[in-house]
């Protein structure tokens, strides 16, 4: 069983997020390769220009393609660990809540319909499907991602894509969340990503955009919040994919501190 290991340092980058179509960055191309396969990620933050002692809105939008080197079909990921700088907080107090069960089975308008209130982000996704002894496909396919409540100190987000593939067909990810105590990388989120036509097919590109600002008993609150206490922005992420093979990145963006 061979394992692959890259670790790619960025400046221009805050974090890595990529899961299922999921990509953070800052706005230019960054590629890391681990054995065959290719990742390629672009995102920008915004504002760029943060308090230094409290804790502000932001938003990001971003993309990410996976390729291989041979030009054969990617492995289907199955898990992505991300963790997260600790002045970066991702908070859901006093948004709605939306079951996995509201999304399973639903095409994009009726999940948006069921769950709309906790939406916090949404998207596109390409997926690629090689059956057996068929030519490969693509089916491209909105996402929406919602809130779906925390529990015990836990953030649980669901991703809601429907693609064809190869006839229509609901995909939820699952995203779990937990802020730990101590040390520079203080969030962790964990991306489940389920079976894709039955292990055939790939989330090979993405595109998605979060943030969500709202007011909770007349308090201005944010999805997502960050502030600039030491000049830099990081995070750290593994990607795992059904083969084995494994990417590893660290990332870092200087930020401007206001007052």
């Amino acid at each position: 069983m061979t394992r692959h290991l890259i670790r790619a340092i960025a400046v221009g980058v805050s974090i890595a997020a990529v899961a299922s179509g999921v990509a953070l960055g800052a706005g230019r191309v960054t590629t890391v390769r681990a054995g065959n396969i290719i990742l390629r990620f672009t995102a920008d933050v915004t504002p760029k220009k943060l308090p230094k002692h409290r804790l502000a809105p932001i938003f990001f939008h971003g993309t990410d393609v996976i390729t291989t080197v041979d030009g054969s079909h990617a492995p289907a990921m199955e898990e992505a660990i991300i963790d997260v700088d600790k002045d970066i907080l991702i908070d859901v107090e006093g948004l709605p809540v939306c079951r996995k069960s509201q999304l399973i089975a639903l095409d994009s308008r009726s999940a948006k319909r069921a769950c709309g209130t906790a939406m916090v982000g949404d998207g596109s996704v390409t997926v690629r499907v090689a059956f057996p002894d068929q030519t490969p496909f693509d089916a491209v396919g909105p996402l929406l991602i919602v809130n779906g409540g925390e529990n015990r100190g836990t953030t649980t987000l669901f991703i809601h894509g429907y693609v064809a593939v190869p006839t229509p067909t609901a995909v939820v990810a699952t995203v779990k969340i937990r802020r730990k105590r101590a040390g520079r990388y203080a969030t962790r989120m964990v991306f489940s990503i389920p079976v894709i036509a039955g292990g055939s097919g790939s989330p090979i590109a993405g595109e998605v955009s979060v943030g969500r600002r709202y007011k909770y008993k007349g308090e201005d609150k944010s999805f997502i919040s960050a502030r600039c206490s030491n000049g830099l922005l990081g995070g750290k992420g593994t990607l795992k994919f059904r083969d084995d093979t494994q990417i590893v990145g660290s990332v870092f963006v200087p930020c401007t501190a206001t007052r």
